[in-house]
């Protein structure tokens, strides 16, 4: 394992705070602020789901460069920058290109979170890789709350073009400061380089498969729902700009909450797949009781269960991603996932959105209610199956101890 500085390690803490703050500070507002361009239900969601289009189409290539290069650096300086791109790009007033190109940039900015999770990911034992993926889970939902609890207030107190700004600012600084982080030293150098052969056997195995397609219907309903469409939710039910910001502290906090303690005490009681079983639950009962939701508090309730809800599956979705894969490999892992998964992303907003033009909002959130049924019916079947494999192997065990004596 790297021995890596304590201040090495703040800095990178602080560099991942700003990259999500910079990419969320203008999420919440962001629906609103499409329909007020007269932008159509059914066009707010492409421009959504176009932040995932890309990252279906870039995160797994830059997993595979990241790999084959051994560095993570620079693609960390590549999602600051096109962090800032982003944002200078909604401002740009006029045409509905710009705020589709800005979601685009946007979506090649998150497509270099590859190269963040696996650098931290080194930090770390490779038993550990659980509890690194919840360390950085915090961080990320930090970085978002951050953001998107700003959102709100800078539009209400400024002007609905003042969470760009801020967030083009907060990139500019994270990019000057990803300049003074160092790539660690140990590990890399060590592991055999990256080949053709490890990018198949990455590609075949099975619990990077199965926690993708979760991970597919998770974001499904995270950027059907506080990532894409409770903000105009909440705006139908006579929300300010600081009541959507309580709506959002209402999702974020218990999120956060979720993802610190996922791994220390859930995981040990209940196991993977219990864990993670229990999140889609919970998160498939939340969205449908969006549909009933007529003031900003039970909106807000609905939003509190989900966030924690959600915080039980995505950290543990993230760590078995890589669980299994050697070293050399992680990053190609990390970017196959990331890549599969952002098809949630875009598909997600964007069938939700077709369907909130012909049935009202409540159209999308039924959608996201089945996403996550499906997502807990997987998890039901596949721990069974995991069961009975165990079951089997047990029992083989015992014959073959009994056989040599």
């Amino acid at each position: 394992m790297n021995t890596i500085s304590a201040s090495q390690k703040m800095l990178f803490t602080v560099i991942t705070v700003l990259y999500w703050t910079s990419m969320y500070v203008y999420v919440p507002t962001l629906s609103p602020y499409l329909s007020g361009r007269g932008l159509s239900l059914s066009f707010i969601g492409i421009v959504l789901g176009s932040y995932g289009f890309v990252q279906m189409l870039v995160r797994f290539p830059l997993g595979i460069l990241s790999d084959r290069s051994g560095k993570r650096k620079p693609f960390i300086w590549l999602g600051m920058l096109t962090a800032c791109l982003s944002c200078l790009l909604f401002l740009v007033p006029g045409s509905w290109v710009w705020p589709l190109a800005g979601r685009l940039m946007a979506g090649v900015c998150a497509s270099t979170w590859v190269a963040f999770t696996v650098m931290y990911a080194g930090f770390f034992g490779a038993g550990q890789t659980g509890r690194a993926m919840g360390n950085i889970s915090v961080m990320t939902v930090s970085g978002q709350m951050v953001g998107m609890l700003l959102s709100g207030w800078l539009t209400e107190g400024f002007s609905e073009d003042a969470p760009f700004i801020l967030g083009a600012a907060i990139a500019a600084t994270g990019l000057l400061l990803a300049m003074l982080l160092r790539e660690p030293q140990g590990g890399r150098r060590d592991q055999p380089g990256m080949s053709l052969g490890m990018v198949k056997n990455v590609v075949r195995t099975r619990s990077l498969l199965q926690v993708s397609l979760l991970s597919i219907l998770a974001h499904g309903v995270l950027f059907i729902t506080m990532f894409g469409f409770t903000p105009l939710k909440a705006e139908e039910l006579g929300a300010s700009g600081s009541m959507l910001s309580v709506v959002v502290f209402a999702f974020m906090l218990p999120h956060a909450f979720a993802s610190l303690v996922t791994a220390r005490w859930f995981t040990p009681r209940f196991g993977y797949w219990g864990t993670i079983g229990a999140g889609f639950v919970l998160s498939a009962i939340c969205t449908g009781a969006m549909a009933f939701a007529d003031s900003i508090a039970v909106l807000a309730l609905t939003q509190a269960i989900n966030g924690f809800a959600q915080g039980l599956h995505m950290p543990l979705l993230l760590g078995l991603a890589i669980r299994d894969v050697e070293l050399p490999a992680r990053a190609t892992a990390m970017g196959l996932y990331q890549a599969l998964y952002a098809i949630g992303m875009f598909s997600g907003p964007f069938l939700a959105g077709w369907l909130n033009e012909s049935w009202g909002l409540n159209g999308g959130f039924w959608f996201g209610t089945l996403l996550g049924a499906a997502a807990a019916a997987l998890v039901w079947a596949w721990s069974r199956q995991e069961r009975k494999t165990a079951v089997r192997s047990g029992k083989s065990k015992a014959l073959a101890e009994e056989a040599s004596l």
